[in-house]
């Protein structure tokens, strides 16, 4: 890269999926995780472990490759999941993100790396409205362009505001780095004068998040069809399964097309491909396992070492979906049935991780599970524990997992046995990725009966090589993420909208 040649292009993100129901964070959460000013977007990027997210460090190195360029490095404010944004801190971050930009000008090109579902307390798309900002900035001859979460929820603003959107196409998330590429690329020919121009139909239809993976199944079917049609008239095609928890009149699932200057085109591919997923949307419904079978079959499986282990996913725990990764249900559950070979992580518990470490490894204690917790969720529970490891927390991300090779702080953290179980308690909220959130800390997951992840669906990749799909479970348990969308009190979706509303109706657009 050649600095202070070529192309001057700004670089920013607000990346947060809010979860409605869950409490909201502020600026302390985001420095808590990712709250980058300037130039340490770049010195993260160059990074052997960056903790950004890998469609900002994918667009950086490729257009490091394809230079020369000037990067105009503005904020990245990175929190990933989570509940709403304080309006008051978005506004100042708005504020922040303004003013850099103003004073960056001119610029020829804008990226963001949105996750594309914030929700602040006040409004229900800061993404659109930070996309309108930098446009009022920059004016209409400036190529604004976004990467996105394939959980964004997608506005009419997100989509006027910018001139092409591109959303990862595989869930869990592996292909982030590649599409920061690929948003690279799109920079590139937009710079040299192409005209994209893009169709957008978003569906009347909340897919629960588990029915959202794409190695197959419905979502990963029309996907897959969709990047058949990429050719040299159609730049990308992007397909937004959304966030449910979100609660916004943007929910429902989206469909992208851009071309190179063919309008028609656009719209004739976009319209296809929702009439496909909405004479199939019967097969968004998800197949969970009740707690009590999950339970009996982990009792079974300790006693009888014939049976294939099993992982067990609590989806309605989901930090990675705004959960608070504290439930006990399962725990609890398991404890009292003296299951054998159970291991679990992670349990968010700052308070319990912190007396851990007072006491020591080889220590016993009454641990008591959520002491300083509040949340309708976050159930009590006391059991007598051992300490057998301690760890700041300080982990590396492992293959193939969404979160390869990245720096990942999970504070203070304790292996906790409790009863049968071994758990793995943190001190900052995430979700359970790969092996390598019980590896580092002493915990084989190969020796495990069963092993019990507080995740949704991002742990299937790192998690494979030891749990085919076969030997997954979902587990219907109390939370924040349940995809049973029943036991929530919905107030910003646009009704009627299935599969809340069975009769829910929708007709192509005559375009």
């Amino acid at each position: 890269m050649a600095e202070g040649n070529g192309k001057r292009i700004a670089i920013l993100a607000l990346h947060i999926e809010s979860n409605r129901f869950a409490p909201p964070v502020g600026r302390a959460d985001f420095e808590e995780k990712v709250l980058l000013y300037g130039d340490e977007i770049l010195e993260d990027a160059a990074s052997e472990h960056p903790r950004m997210v890998g469609t900002m460090t994918g667009f950086i190195h490729a257009m490091n490759d394809a230079g020369p360029w000037t990067p105009v490095p503005i904020v990245n404010a990175d929190v990933g999941a989570a509940g709403p944004i304080d309006h008051d801190f978005y506004l100042e971050l708005k504020q922040e993100m303004r003013e850099r930009l103003e004073a960056a000008m001119p610029l020829d090109g804008v990226y963001f790396g949105e996750h594309g579902a914030a929700v602040s307390t006040a409004i229900s798309d800061p993404d659109g409205d930070l996309f309108q900002m930098a446009r009022d900035v920059v004016g209409p001859n400036v190529p604004i362009i976004s990467t996105l979460d394939l959980h964004t929820n997608i506005s009419e603003e997100m989509v006027s505001a910018t001139d092409a959107l591109i959303i990862y196409r595989t869930n869990p998330h592996v292909d982030q780095y590649e599409r920061g590429m690929e948003a690279s690329g799109v920079m590139h020919e937009l710079l040299g004068n192409v005209t994209p121009t893009t169709a957008f139909i978003r569906l009347p239809l909340v897919a629960p998040q588990v029915t959202q993976l794409t190695a197959s199944g419905p979502y990963g079917e029309i996907i897959d069809y969709g990047q058949t049609l990429i050719d040299d008239t159609v730049m990308n095609i992007s397909i937004a399964g959304g966030f449910t928890y979100g609660d916004t009149p943007e929910n429902g699932m989206a469909f992208l097309v851009t071309t190179r200057d063919d309008m028609t085109r656009a719209q004739s591919i976009c319209r296809d491909l929702a009439e496909r997923v909405w004479n199939y949307r019967e097969r968004f419904t998800p197949n969970l396992t009740s707690l009590e079978d999950c339970i009996a079959g982990a009792v079974a499986r300790g006693e009888d070492p014939s049976e294939p282990s099993i992982i067990i996913a609590d989806v309605a725990d989901n930090p990675g979906g705004g959960g608070r990764g504290n439930t006990a249900w399962l725990l609890e559950g398991l404890y009292e049935a003296k299951a054998k070979g159970v291991i679990l992580a992670v349990f968010n518990d700052a308070a319990l991780a912190a007396e851990a470490h007072e006491h020591g490894v080889g220590a016993t204690f009454d641990a008591r599970f959520n002491r300083d917790e509040a949340d309708q969720y976050s159930n009590q529970f006391t059991a007598e524990a051992t300490v057998l490891a301690l760890s700041d927390g300080n982990i590396v991300g492992r293959d193939p997992g969404s979160r390869k090779n990245m720096s990942i702080d999970l504070g203070p953290t304790a292996a906790l046995q409790v009863g049968t179980v071994t758990v793995i308690v943190i001190s900052i909220r995430q979700q359970c990725i790969d092996p390598g959130y019980f590896e580092n800390f002493g915990v084989s997951v190969t020796d495990a009966r069963t092993v019990v992840v507080k995740s949704r669906g991002h742990f299937r990749a790192g998690f494979l090589p030891y749990f085919p799909p076969e030997r997954v479970i979902e587990c219907d348990a109390p939370g924040l993420t349940s995809p049973n969308l029943d036991n929530f009190d919905w107030t910003g979706f646009q009704r009627p909208i299935y599969p809340l509303d069975q009769d829910a109706e929708w007709t192509p657009p005559d375009w």
